[in-house]
C-alpha cells in the first residue's frame, strides 16, 4: 500500500510513518517547513518529503491520504486556501483517512495480527509513562511494540512494530503488546473526536486529568467525556489504571465503567482491593499492592509525578503477567526520554558548575510538577533559574496565565519569552515581584539568564517547542 501523510512531522505522524515503513508500506509524505530531527529519522528510512501541501502532490496517486490534525479548510487573507492539496483530495474522491484510524486499522488491530493494545492518557506525563511501560514490557522479553510522543533513551526511537504473534499465537488468543501515547487533542479537521477512541485498548492508564487545549475544549467536563469514552471501548476482561487522587478521573469513572479496575495514587484512596501505593522518595521507593511491599525502584529520575508515573506502568504491566517485583527493578535501568529534565551542558565555573537542562513542560501542572523534581533532587540551598515559554495552543490564550506564579514557586528566579503572545506577561507575573524577568525575544530572556547565572545553578529550559535553540545559545553564552 502506497500511503501519503500530510503533516508527516509532528511526533505522531511521523511515528506513525515509521511503523507503515517498517510493515512494509510505501511511505510519502509532507508539511510546511519540513524540519529536523523528524526529517532527518524520515529520511534515513526511506521515506520521500515534499516541502508544503501543493496540490500538484495530488498525481502522487497514493492508495489513500493520512490526513494529520493540522490540516484544516482554513483560507489565506487573500482567499486562497491554506491547504491547497487537501482541497485536491476532496475534490478528486480520493480515499483519506485520519492518522489514529490508519494505526488502529493497520496496526494496532488488524485482522491478521491483533494486538493487546495498551493506552496511556492523561494530560501529563503520557510520553514518560508509555516509554516506562514498553521497557518494563521489554525488560520481561515481551518485545513490544510502541508509539511514543518523544524519544525514549532505552530505544532511541520513537515508534516500532516490535514482535508479531505466531499464527498459533493468534488462534490462542495471545497478542503481542502494543504501547500508546493516548492523545485527548481531536482527530481530524473532519473527526473532532479524541485520537484514543480509536484505538480500543485492553489496558488503558488514566495517570491524569486537568483543564488543557483550550482551543478545542470548552471545559473540564468536556474533556472528562472525552476520557468516558475512551473507558466505554475497553473491555469487560480488561483493564482501567486509574489514579485514585484525581477527582476528574473519579468523575469519569461514574459515569460508567465496565472493566476491573486498578487504583494507584499517594492518598488512602490507593489502598484498597487492586490499589497500587508508593513508600519512600522518588529516587529510592517502595512499591506497595495492596498494602504489601511487592518492589522497590531505585533510579536518578526525580518528581512526585515519575513515582506515580511508575506506579501506573507497575500495574498495566502486571495486566499482562509480569510481576511487580520484575517490574520495579527493570525501572531502575529506565533512562528516561528526551527532554524530560535532560541535561543538556555544563558551564565551569570557580564555585560550581552551572547546568542546563530541557525540559517539554508547558501546563502549569507540569511546570510545578518539574521544578518540584529538580528542587528535591539539588537541595534546598541550589539556585534554580527556570526558563519558559507560554507556547502551547492553551497557554498562548492566556487561560492559564494566572497559575504560573504558583507553577514557579520553587524556582529562584523565572524568566519567560513572551514573543507571539497578546496577554501581558508581566501581569500576570506580577506576584513573582523580581524573581520574574521577561523577554520579548529568544536573544534578549538569553542575556537576562546571563546577566542573573551564578556559580553552581541550575538553568531549567522548559518548552514543548524548540525554544529558539535556546539550550545551545544559553550554553555558548555562559561560556563565553
Amino acid at each position: 500500500m502506497h500511503i501519503h501523510i500530510l503533516g508527516i512531522c509532528g511526533t505522531f505522524m511521523g511515528g506513525l510513518a515509521a511503523l507503515a515503513r517498517e510493515a512494509g508500506h510505501q511511505v510519502t509524505g509532507c508539511d510546511a517547513g519540513v524540519y529536523p530531527p523528524m526529517s532527518d529519522q524520515l529520511r534515513s528510512l526511506g521515506i520521500e518529503l515534499m516541502e508544503g501541501f501543493d496540490a500538484d502532490q495530488i498525481k502522487l496517486n497514493p492508495d489513500v491520504y493520512v490526513i494529520g490534525n493540522v490540516v484544516s479548510r482554513a483560507h489565506l487573507t487573500d482567499g486562497t486556501p491554506k491547504f491547497p492539496l487537501m482541497e485536491a483530495i476532496l475534490e478528486s474522491g480520493a480515499a483519506y483517512t485520519s492518522g489514529p484510524q490508519w494505526l488502529a486499522e493497520h496496526v494496532l488491530h488488524h485482522p491478521s495480527q491483533p494486538r493487546h493494545v495498551l493506552a496511556v492518557a492523561g494530560t501529563h506525563g503520557k510520553t514518560t509513562t508509555t516509554s516506562m511501560l514498553a521497557w518494563v514490557l521489554q525488560a520481561a522479553g515481551l518485545e513490544p511494540g510502541f508509539l511514543v510522543g518523544g524519544v525514549p533513551m532505552n530505544f532511541g526511537v520513537s515508534a516500532r512494530l516490535g514482535r508479531l504473534s505466531s499464527s498459533a499465537d493468534v488462534a490462542a488468543h495471545k497478542h503481542s503488546p502494543f504501547v500508546i501515547e493516548a492523545d485527548e487533542y481531536d482527530t481530524a479537521f473532519f473527526d473532532k473526536r479524541s485520537k484514543f477512541v480509536h484505538y480500543h485498548p485492553r489496558t488503558a492508564i488514566l495517570n491524569n486529568l486537568e483543564f488543557d487545549h483550550a482551543d478545542i475544549f470548552d471545559n473540564l467536563a468536556a474533556i472528562e467525556r472525552q476520557f468516558h469514552h475512551l473507558v466505554r471501548t475497553v473491555p469487560c476482561s480488561g483493564r482501567v489504571v486509574v489514579n485514585a487522587d484525581e477527582e476528574s478521573l473519579q468523575r469519569v469513572l461514574a459515569q460508567g465503567c465496565w472493566s476491573k479496575v486498578a487504583k494507584f495514587g499517594i492518598s488512602a484512596h490507593a489502598q484498597g482491593p487492586d490499589g497500587w501505593s508508593i513508600q519512600g522518595e522518588p529516587d529510592n521507593f517502595v512499591v506497595l499492592h495492596q498494602g504489601q511491599k511487592v518492589g522497590r525502584v531505585q533510579w536518578d529520575i526525580t518528581g512526585v509525578h515519575n513515582q506515580l508515573n511508575a506506579l501506573a506502568a507497575i500495574a498495566a504491566a502486571e495486566h499482562l503477567g509480569v510481576s511487580p517485583a520484575q517490574a520495579a527493578a527493570s525501572l531502575n535501568e529506565f533512562q528516561n526520554v528526551r527532554r524530560r529534565m535532560e541535561v543538556r551542558g555544563t558551564v565551569a565555573r570557580a564555585g560550581g558548575d552551572i547546568t542546563v537542562y530541557d525540559d517539554f513542560a508547558h501546563h502549569p501542572t507540569a511546570i510545578r510538577t518539574t521544578v518540584d523534581g529538580l528542587r528535591r533532587k539539588v537541595g534546598p540551598n541550589a539556585r534554580i533559574l527556570a526558563v519558559f515559554e507560554p507556547r502551547s495552543n492553551t497557554m498562548k490564550l492566556g487561560t492559564m496565565k494566572s497559575q504560573l506564579p504558583w507553577s514557579l514557586e520553587d524556582a529562584d528566579i523565572a524568566f519567560c519569552h513572551s514573543g507571539g503572545l497578546d496577554w501581558d506577561v508581566n501581569e500576570a507575573l506580577q506576584p513573582m515581584g523580581a524573581r520574574a524577568c521577561v523577554g520579548a525575544a529568544v536573544d534578549e530572556v538569553i542575556a537576562q539568564v546571563v546577566a542573573t547565572a551564578q556559580p553552581g545553578d541550575h538553568v531549567l529550559c522548559m518548552s514543548n517547542g524548540g525554544f529558539g535553540g535556546i539550550h545551545a545559545k544559553l550554553l555558548a553564552a555562559l561560556a563565553g
